[in-house]
């Protein structure tokens, strides 16, 4: 059986392609490559350039490649700019969501998992929040994953499937085995953009308010890095696949730091200063919004191995390192240089199990 990864040439996206083939499956990756990349995605994976809201093309590939799962990334994911464009987020996660899970009833396919977010619980504070605290999104982007969650529990009532909604909390790093690392330019998640200026591709940075109620001023979030944060996902389909029940888990180290502490560390690891201003705050940021992770350590068997905030920035550093290498490179050359340098790393071997997260 074949599990289809839905936006498979973005940040998220291509470490659970590697992660999945880590594990001898099969792989598809459906994505647009809006903003995305085709060199991102691992060799073996077959990708398909295409929408996740084409309801006859998932259908397509589902019966094509004998699907067995899905693992949905494709989306939106910038607070500010849902909040100032409502409407295509709620388009772009929540109609097109629909779609998919139209076609994947019609297919048939028993088994779903979610890219949620920490999101849908608003300002959440600085203790560690759980799954069954209220959800008071604050933004556009955090309520249209809110309503694909209740799409998801809706569909599973009514047909059968079974499902895992992760809710994310701070997607940072990259694969320590430098094979895949977030890309997109203009990103915004904050030690993206801290590494960024530090090396030189950004002049200088902003830090969005410092008054906030936390102890600096400045907002809290849990940090996790992207390895552990797929190897939550293979293990919730592995959980699925041996009957496991529906289920919604917070994914998150249970601990926080605030965008000063994170810029520390990025000098800390860089080994220099750069160029940091004060603005002001933008619309839509919570406070702290921090996770208590303990239902996915219990439910899904999860144990983080990346937990160090400078192991994440050190993992980051080293992608934009190696981006700003291939910066002149046309992406038919980065493909091709990153096939050979994947290629000599060691053979596939199907069935291949990696030791346990």
């Amino acid at each position: 059986m074949t599990v289809l990864v839905t936006g498979g040439a973005g940040y998220i996206g291509s470490h659970m392609v590697w992660e999945l083939l880590d594990a001898g499956e099969d792989v598809v990756v459906l994505d647009r490559l809006s903003t995305g990349f085709e060199w991102a995605v691992a060799p073996e994976a077959k990708l398909v350039v295409g929408d996740v809201g084409d309801i006859g093309l998932v259908s397509s590939i589902i019966r094509k490649h004998k699907v067995d799962a899905v693992i949905h990334f494709a989306g939106s994911i910038v607070v500010p700019e849902s909040v100032a464009d409502p409407l295509g987020y709620y388009e772009n996660n929540t109609s097109k969501t629909r779609s998919l899970l139209e076609a994947v009833v019609r297919e048939n396919v028993p088994h779903f998992i979610f890219s949620s977010t920490a999101a849908v619980y608003g300002g959440a504070g600085l203790e560690p929040v759980r799954e069954d605290a209220p959800l008071k999104p604050e933004s556009p982007y955090g309520v249209s994953k809110l309503m694909t969650e209740w799409m998801l529990r809706d569909t599973a009532a009514a047909h059968g499937l079974r499902y895992t909604a992760l809710r994310y909390f701070n997607v940072s790093g990259a694969d320590p085995r430098g094979r895949t690392g977030q890309s997109t330019p203009g990103a915004t998640h904050l030690i993206k953009v801290a590494c960024e200026t530090a090396t030189g591709k950004r002049p200088w940075m902003q830090v969005y308010g410092t008054d906030y109620p936390t102890p600096d001023g400045t907002c809290i979030r849990d940090y996790i890095h992207v390895s552990d944060l797929v190897a939550a996902h293979r293990l919730a389909l592995a959980r699925l696949r041996a009957g496991g029940d529906s289920l919604t888990a917070n994914c998150g180290y249970s601990h926080g730091y605030s965008v000063l502490e994170v810029i520390d560390s990025v000098r800390r690891v860089h080994g220099a200063d750069f160029d940091v201003r004060i603005a002001a705050r933008r619309p839509g940021d919570a406070p702290a919004v921090i996770a208590n992770s303990e239902l996915a350590r219990q439910e899904l068997g999860w144990r983080p191995i990346y937990d160090d905030l400078d192991r994440i920035v050190a993992d980051a550093l080293n992608w934009e390192k190696y981006l700003q290498h291939t910066a002149s490179d046309s992406p038919e050359r980065r493909r091709r240089k990153r096939r050979l340098s994947l290629e000599a790393t060691r053979p596939r071997k199907k069935n291949f199990q990696p030791n346990a997260v």
